[in-house]
């Protein structure tokens, strides 16, 4: 299996992107497959998406969203293979946001250009980018669970968030199994200093108590009970990232439908 490449010291050091071209791949890919495409208007000159694929007959309704952190390019990389090869089951309607912090691509940071980490300004909003993504939430139906791809430069292996105030029939071991096969496991009694088992984490969903919130508090709490933040080790090949996080999102849908 594939090894770390040792690039990730003090933050990191892997492979970038064009953040630019893999939107124009994303656009281009949804507009042959007959996705409905909106640009946030509130969101000015940041070109910022929501992409809507709705099935006749759903059995299940999914939210997916990536690029929230400009230092995480697998993500963006992966959902935009998965919009390409366009093999969706059928029965699924998707909501897919294919990069929220383009500013932050450019320079390699987990901010956007103004020093900002989105994926902490979801209970007191002030980025432009975080008020225009919620907005288009908000005006959305409720989702059987969301999915956010991220990427983890100090994580030894892959891992899962899940965040299930409900205590709702969840996937995320099926995921692990899935992603072993292609992908190392981080498999430390702690991760991100939270606890963990098998490369799964199950924080307590407390808004109150958590001052800053994620982008996945917020869809727990306005519109799903479940949701699934999946962490690819950004110190390994980009292949090897994209390929799990593709992984980890075929595995929740397939496994999510086998069970309705």
């Amino acid at each position: 299996m594939t090894a770390p490449l040792g690039r990730n010291i003090g933050g990191y050091g892997g492979d970038t992107s064009d953040i630019d071209d893999v939107l124009q791949r994303a656009l281009a890919a949804a507009e042959a497959h007959g996705w409905l495409i909106e640009r946030f208007p509130s969101a000015g000159d940041q070109p910022l998406y929501g992409f809507q694929r709705l099935a006749k007959q759903p059995r299940l309704t999914v939210y997916l969203s990536t690029g929230i952190h400009g230092d995480e390019p697998a993500g963006p990389l992966a959902l935009v293979e998965m919009l390409e090869t366009n093999a969706w089951p059928s029965g699924v309607s998707l909501f897919a946001c294919p990069c929220l912090n383009p500013s932050g691509f450019p320079g390699n940071t987990r901010e956007n250009n103004s020093g900002t980490d989105l994926n902490r300004d979801y209970r007191h909003i002030k980025s432009r980018e975080v008020q225009a993504h919620t907005e288009w939430i908000d005006s959305l139906p409720r989702f059987d669970f969301g999915i956010c791809l991220h990427e983890d430069w100090e994580a030894n292996g892959f891992y899962v968030y899940e965040l299930n105030p409900d205590n709702l029939p969840a996937v995320s071991e099926n995921v692990i199994d899935a992603v072993a096969q292609a992908c190392p496991i981080d498999h430390s009694e702690r991760i991100d200093d939270r606890p963990a088992k098998g490369g799964i984490l199950k924080p307590i969903v407390s808004p109150d108590a958590r001052p800053l919130w994620p982008e996945a508090f917020y869809i727990v709490l306005k519109k799903t009970g479940l949701s699934y933040t999946v962490e690819a080790p950004s110190d390994f090949p980009m292949p090897t990232r994209v390929n799990a996080l593709c992984t980890a999102v075929r595995t929740l849908i397939e496994s999510h439908l086998a069970k309705r």
